[in-house]
C-alpha cells in the first residue's frame, strides 16, 4: 500500500468496497477554518473533525482531498439525519481525541502539524491508544467509512463538493442510458458530473419519500 498513490489506492478502496489504512508518505495539507456554525457538530467538535478527513483522505500534488470535497460537512449533516446513530460515538471519540492529543503533543489535535496528527490517528487505528481509551479503532474505523462516503457519495447528501471526489476516481457521472458509444472500451466516456436528483426520475422519488415520513 506504501507503493500506491493515494488516488489509486482510494480507487481500490471505494470500487472494491474494502476497509483502507491511513497512505503513507502524504504531505502536509491546510486544514481550513471550519464554517461558522455546524448543523448537528459544536465549533470545537467541527475543526477536529475536518482536520481528522483531511489527513484520511489529504490533498497532495494529484488535487484536493476530504476536507475540499465537504466530508465533514457530509458527516455533519448525516449526524442530524441517517447518520444520526452514530452522534454520541463522534461526541465521545472527538473529544478523546482531542485528550489524547493533548496528553501525547501538548495541543488539540486540530492545532498539530500533519505528522503529529497522522501519528495520532496510526495509533488510534491500531488501538494503540490508551490515552484515547476504548473503542479507538472503532471510532477510527466510523470516521474512515463516513469520509469516504462524504467524498464520493452524489453531492446531494453535502458532500462531493464540485464533483472532487468523482474526478479522483475517473468517474464521468451519472447516465440514465447508456449508449453503445459510452461502452467503448478503447476511450473514456465525456463527463456529465451532475447530481442523480437533477435527474427528474430521482428528484420525484426523494419528494415522495420525504412525504411519506
Amino acid at each position: 500500500m506504501a507503493d500506491l498513490s493515494r488516488r489509486e489506492m482510494l480507487k481500490r478502496v471505494v470500487v472494491a468496497g474494502a476497509a483502507a489504512a491511513l497512505p503513507a508518505a502524504r504531505p502536509a495539507a491546510v486544514v481550513q477554518a471550519p464554517p461558522a456554525s455546524f448543523e448537528t457538530l459544536t465549533a470545537a467538535e467541527g475543526a477536529t473533525l475536518q482536520a481528522v478527513v483531511a489527513r484520511l483522505i489529504p490533498t497532495d500534488e494529484r488535487g484536493p482531498g476530504a476536507l475540499e470535497a465537504g466530508a465533514a460537512t457530509y458527516i455533519d449533516r448525516g449526524l442530524a439525519g441517517p447518520l444520526a446513530g452514530s452522534r454520541e460515538a463522534y461526541r465521545a471519540g472527538l473529544a478523546a481525541l482531542d485528550r489524547y492529543a493533548q496528553a501525547a503533543r501538548g495541543a488539540r489535535f486540530a492545532a498539530l502539524d500533519a505528522a503529529g496528527q497522522d501519528a495520532l490517528l496510526g495509533a488510534v487505528e491500531a488501538n494503540a491508544a490508551p490515552e484515547f481509551g476504548p473503542g479507538a479503532a472503532g471510532f477510527f474505523n466510523l470516521v474512515l467509512t463516513h469520509t469516504i462516503q462524504g467524498t464520493f457519495s452524489d453531492p446531494a447528501h453535502g458532500g462531493n463538493v464540485d464533483f472532487i471526489g468523482w474526478r479522483m476516481l475517473g468517474y464521468p457521472g451519472v447516465r440514465t442510458v447508456v449508449t453503445h458509444d459510452l461502452q467503448r472500451i478503447d476511450r473514456m466516456p465525456p463527463e456529465r458530473q451532475v447530481s442523480a436528483y437533477d435527474f427528474p426520475a430521482f428528484s420525484a422519488a426523494r419528494e415522495r419519500r420525504t412525504r411519506g415520513r
